[in-house]
């Protein structure tokens, strides 16, 4: 018999917590239920499965792993990280403030600023990099502190403990996109979050094979509320879909202690080359708030942007443009090594202004450094580099 979950230390939680053999074969894996919908056998008398939209055995499996890990006491699975985004927005009315850090992923800019704001809801863009410095810019219609920690793609730091502090004197929800850390390496709920958001395409999946959002959340009201958005809007996951991330999961703690190796491996490669200028990674020792990050989460991933010393974008190019490895495209958090390019690729969205105000340079390079072999991957940038 499994011992009880809340007693699991993690890499056991990760493969066991919310799931168990199905009862009706033993199959040790969760089934695929791909099915619309399940037959009653009079008017509201069933099994607890009406409609798919609203529930599937599958998507149950997954959220209730993902509330496990979390550490919270519910999981509401999206079609897209972007959906679960939306249905959090969606929690606010006209006349409601989110204040947001100002390093973020360009997607979260673009659905808060040209889907959101024409309705009615206000967003402010700040650096958090000083916690103590928020509480300034909070007004009296602030119900929303949006967070990234890590950032995306800057990899600032942020205190989520003081975060939570903050928002909760102000009666403010605390949301944390915590898809750069994963729940392995941070868990935000236990610092005091109210709201955790994944793209679970990224790691949580980590095989580069789903598209996927979720939210993990501790109140049992604010829960209620997701899952009435979640089945009232329908952008819900496919069964397929959950059970892949469902695999994903039991394998999330070895991967990414294999991408924090890698990470901190090339880290220190990158800054000590002769051609790189900037390197971002939470695990130096002098990176602004490195001992927050150290506080706060059990490793520093595997997710490093850098500059060249040559700051134009024909050098970034070069080096884009030829590694072998790291192979050019959107997206993170896979087994496999990708680079990309934010100003062009996944921060578009940002105006250039807004971009280069908030530091991030049009030639700035960003790695998710997967779990190959280190000394291939750096003797991959090596050559690009030159």
């Amino acid at each position: 018999m499994v011992k009880n979950q809340s007693d699991m230390k993690l890499g056991t939680k990760l493969i066991h917590a919310g799931v168990s053999p199905d009862p009706s074969t033993g199959a040790i894996m969760t089934p695929i239920f791909q099915t619309s919908t399940y037959v009653q056998a009079a008017p509201g008398d069933h099994k607890g499965y009406e409609y798919a939209r609203t529930q599937n055995p599958t998507r149950d499996a997954l959220q209730n792993a993902l509330a496990a890990i979390e550490n919270g006491t519910h999981g509401i699975c999206f079609g897209s990280g972007m959906a679960a985004i939306d249905a959090i927005v969606k929690l606010l009315k006209p006349g409601d403030e989110v204040v947001a850090t100002n390093d973020l992923y360009g997607g979260t800019y673009r659905i808060f600023t040209k889907v959101f704001q024409p309705l009615g809801i206000h967003f402010r863009f700040i650096d958090m990099s000083d916690a103590a410095t928020i509480e300034q810019h909070l007004t009296s219609q602030t119900r929303m502190i949006w967070i990234e920690t890590p950032t995306n793609p800057l990899l600032k730091i942020i205190d989520i403990a003081a975060c939570a502090k903050i928002a909760a004197k102000h009666k403010a929800l605390l949301a944390i996109d915590n898809t750069f850390a994963s729940p392995y390496l941070q868990n935000p709920i236990d610092l005091g979050a109210d709201i955790v958001l994944h793209s679970a395409t990224k790691y949580l999946g980590g095989h580069s094979d789903v598209v996927h959002g979720a939210i993990i959340v501790k109140d049992e009201a604010l829960a209620q509320q997701l899952y009435f958005l979640q089945n009232s809007c329908g952008a819900v996951p496919g069964p397929q879909d959950c059970f892949l991330v469902l695999r994903g999961i039991k394998t999330l703690h070895v991967r990414m202690q294999r991408h924090c190796e890698n990470g901190a491996a090339i880290a220190h490669f990158l800054r000590n080359h002769p051609k790189v200028d900037k390197v971002y990674w939470p695990g130096f020792t002098d990176h602004p708030n490195h001992k927050i990050a150290a506080k706060q989460m059990r490793g520093f991933g595997g997710m490093i942007s850098f500059t060249l010393k040559n700051d134009s974008m024909e050098a970034a190019n070069q080096v884009l443009s030829n590694t072998h490895l790291f192979s050019l495209a959107e997206s993170l958090g896979g087994v496999e090594s990708l680079i990309g390019h934010p100003a062009s690729m996944t921060h578009a969205s940002i105006p250039r202004e807004e971009r280069i105000k908030n530091g991030l340079a049009d030639s700035l390079i960003r790695l998710s450094v997967g779990i190959e072999d280190v000394d291939d991957l750096i003797e991959d940038l090596n050559k690009a580099i030159g």
